[in-house]
């Protein structure tokens, strides 16, 4: 009894909740919208499009089916600039390469990063990609320095240390690909910004709550209902806050800041006033590196996991490759160096190509800072924008036969402008480099080692946010024997 008491008042909360939220979107409905009045008297129109229901839009639409049908419905009725109502937010969808452009490079100025509340409160809000201007530039410089060649050179042993223990651990177990692609990118990022020097238990606390925290991330955010996925999330971001403040003190102490990134962070000091970063801003750029880090990598890996089980032919061909540079390598004894993960031209074509079908990042957001004329179409201040990165994957004018697995696409390289994987401009996405260099090493130990069976259908796509193949791609991974085929179906 007590339990159903309990159920019924968390339905009147949620309903109560979205009727104050439903009157609220209806006033900001009543008003017209940030910007706009100001926009149409300039003579300008919002684009063709549906805002929905009062503040709930079209999130439900959105988020009850896959996002490539809801955005292909909507490019199919209204052309390739249109207007919706997710999120909370009105926005405008933009899916032309001119667009995404004008966006995030030649007018950027006009637009800047955003993010629900919510979400900057779970990362951190002083994590880089939060912000734009002049503390922007100056993290960015840090985190992409840090992520350049040189550094990378030196990371090669630890992503491949880090690729053998999670395929060691997977070996002969029917598991989800992705949670399996997840363990492994949550331990490249944590040798990437910590080193070697954390103590197992240490990283094992920060992996628990790291994980918390990233259930709750897309959630609703409710804090006042104690056992939700967002709320438990907030205590777990305050504990990652707590061993992040533990690890700066034990360095300060020991006078020994490391030569990793969190060391980095620390010795900065700003050129113009000599001040150092404060332990907030140490910690949110620090969890913001790891997030960014983590799904975005672990789907596109499980991606190429499937490709290359359903192409066998394209498989022997980057098998071939790899046995070639575990050759070079006395048989494997030898590690891989930078300059062989640079020169693996078929591997590099599957990346680029498993990168632009799949499509991880279908949109990004921004938002605009004043009224903008984009093709006669007002875009009012205020408004979020989203350039529609999958569309213009997908498309037919670029890519002929888009929906075709065909790495020999890229042997050609792309129109400049259609192919946006990490994004563009000043907030393209600093570790680029770094997710092609886990990809490049896990195919190598992948093929070269082991085979692996997938375990029932992998067509159908679930988006938790991202896309992956349902179940995660449920596979068993198996020690390979001398001539086996790299991988079978089950």
């Amino acid at each position: 009894m007590a339990s159903f008491f309990l159920a019924v008042a968390c339905v009147v909360y949620v309903v109560s909740l979205l009727a104050v939220l439903v009157v609220l979107g209806a006033g900001r409905r009543r008003t017209g919208g940030a910007g706009e009045s100001g926009g149409q008297a300039q003579g300008l129109k919002l684009p063709p499009g549906s805002l929905g229901l009062p503040y709930l839009g079209e999130t439900l639409q959105l988020y009850s089916q896959n996002p490539k049908i809801f955005f292909a419905a909507r490019l199919k009725r209204y052309g390739e600039v249109f207007k919706t109502h997710v999120l909370g937010c009105p926005c405008v969808v933009l899916a032309t390469p001119e667009a995404a452009r004008m966006v995030l490079v030649s007018r950027a100025h006009l637009f800047k990063p955003t993010y629900p509340p919510s979400k900057e409160r779970m990362i951190g809000p002083q994590a880089l990609f939060f912000h734009q201007g002049d503390y922007h530039l100056r993290m960015r410089r840090i985190v992409q320095g840090w992520l350049g060649p040189d550094a990378l050179r030196a990371l090669v042993p630890d992503v491949e240390a880090a690729v053998a223990s999670t395929l060691r651990w997977w070996e002969g177990r029917e598991t989800s690909t992705f949670h399996t692609m997840k363990r492994l990118t949550f331990d490249v990022g944590v040798v990437t910004i910590f080193g070697r020097r954390m103590a197992e238990q240490v990283k094992e606390e920060l992996r628990r709550n790291y994980f918390i925290v990233e259930k709750g991330y897309n959630c609703f955010p409710i804090p006042v209902i104690p056992w939700t996925r967002y709320s438990q999330a907030i205590k777990a971001r305050q504990r990652l806050g707590a061993i992040l403040s533990g690890i700066l003190s034990e360095r300060r102490a020991l006078d020994n800041l490391g030569h990793d990134l969190l060391g980095t962070l620390m010795r900065y000091r700003d050129d113009a006033t000599g001040a150092a970063l404060s332990d907030d801003q140490v910690a949110d750029n620090v969890l913001g590196v790891l997030f960014a880090a983590q799904d975005t990598t672990a789907s596109v890996l499980t991606w190429i996991l499937k490709f290359l089980h359903d192409s066998p032919k394209l498989l022997e061909a980057v098998k071939a490759e790899q046995m070639a540079a575990l050759e070079e390598n006395d048989g494997g004894r030898l590690p891989l160096t930078w300059a062989q993960t640079r020169s693996m031209p078929m591997t590099n074509l599957v990346i680029l190509e498993s990168l632009r079908l799949a499509s991880i990042i279908t949109f990004t957001f921004r938002e605009a800072v004043e009224d903008v004329d984009f093709e006669g179409f007002l875009i009012p201040k205020g408004w979020k924008v989203m350039p529609l990165f999958r569309n213009i994957h997908h498309s037919p004018e670029f890519f002929k036969d888009p929906h075709k697995f065909d790495p020999s696409r890229f042997a050609v390289a792309p129109k400049p402008g259609t192919f946006l994987p990490f994004g563009s401009g000043v907030h393209a996405c600093p570790g680029n480099d770094l997710a092609k260099l886990e990809m490049i090493v896990l195919v190598h130990r992948l093929v070269t080692n082991y085979r692996w069976e997938v375990i029932g259908p992998s067509d159908d796509v679930t988006c938790s946010p991202f896309p992956v193949p349902k179940r995660g791609l449920r596979a068993r991974l198996l020690r390979a024997t001398t001539g086996a085929p790299a991988t079978t179906a089950a």
